[in-house]
């Protein structure tokens, strides 16, 4: 009592080869997402360096401003 399924042999016949050509196109896909992916994330942290040192080269800038604004009265008083 043999109950197996007969399988459709030119149709597999014709995806093996199918899935054997798209696999590595898959495959290098996936590869390439994940360095772009990588790169991005990568330059995202570079923004957020330098985008946070320049908010600091911003507030010494202002307060050296405030100084030369407080020096200012006293220099013209004298």
């Amino acid at each position: 009592m043999e109950s197996s399924i007969p399988l459709p042999t030119p149709f597999l016949g014709l995806l093996i080869p199918i899935f054997a050509l798209l696999l590595p196109v898959f495959i290098v896909g996936i590869v390439f997402w994940y360095k772009a992916r990588e790169k991005e994330l990568q330059y995202h942290q570079d923004m957020r360096i330098h985008e946070m040192e320049h908010q600091q080269k911003m507030k010494e800038l202002e307060i050296e401003l405030e100084k030369t604004r407080a020096r200012q009265p006293t220099e013209k008083q004298a």
